[in-house]
């Protein structure tokens, strides 16, 4: 079975670089959860979920359950969100988006959709 790459947005680059002077164990919690998509890269609930209704063909996902261990206690309910297009005959993913819930409510239809049509 061939790898799975991954890419990153720009917009996510910045997101994530934001997150990481709050939560300094993230870029570490990230390639774990890297790991697990190599894995499982479609949606498994409870922990990712399918978006619905963006009017696109491209299959975008949104985790929900993401371990940071700056959170601790916490586990994977950090409230940190990741959004991400997965292109199954590529192999290949592409990070879009990454947020906490309590900066944000919901994920950004207008990128996604800009990117992704």
């Amino acid at each position: 079975m061939n790898e799975i790459t991954f890419e990153e947005l720009a917009e996510y680059s910045k997101d994530l670089k934001q997150l990481l002077k709050k939560f300094r164990s993230l870029s570490d919690d990230i390639a774990e959860l890297k790991k697990v998509l190599t894995v499982e890269p479609d949606a498994v609930p409870p922990f990712s979920f399918h978006i619905d209704g963006l009017g696109i063909t491209t299959c975008v996902i949104k985790v929900k359950k993401i371990a940071c261990r700056s959170l601790k206690g916490r586990g994977v309910n950090s409230g940190l969100r990741l959004i991400y297009a997965w292109f199954e005959t590529e192999r290949r993913i592409v990070m879009v988006e990454i947020y906490h819930k309590n900066e944000k409510e919901v994920e950004d239809r207008v990128r996604i959709k800009r990117y992704f049509k």
